[in-house]
């Protein structure tokens, strides 16, 4: 993405928030990773659920989540 992704009204809004919210954290560094969440299932499941950021501050749905887990037997 580059610089380019700090021009997306996405991520200013949602960097917005965050400080509104009370963001305190590190800062310092690259900058330009995005996260993801993995729901990886045993054995031979695989991945039950896979959500990568496409811009900057893109969460994830907790209830997608918390469905995914679910799969996994005990």
């Amino acid at each position: 993405m580059g610089l380019l992704a700090f021009m997306r009204l996405g991520v200013w809004l949602s960097g917005v928030r965050a400080f509104r919210k009370g963001f305190i954290g590190n800062v310092l560094g690259e900058g330009f990773v995005l996260g993801g969440v993995f729901v990886i299932g045993r054995g031979q499941q695989g991945i039950l659920l896979e959500h990568r950021e496409k811009e900057f501050g893109d969460k994830v749905d907790i209830s997608e989540v918390l469905k995914a887990a679910t799969k996994i037997p005990q």
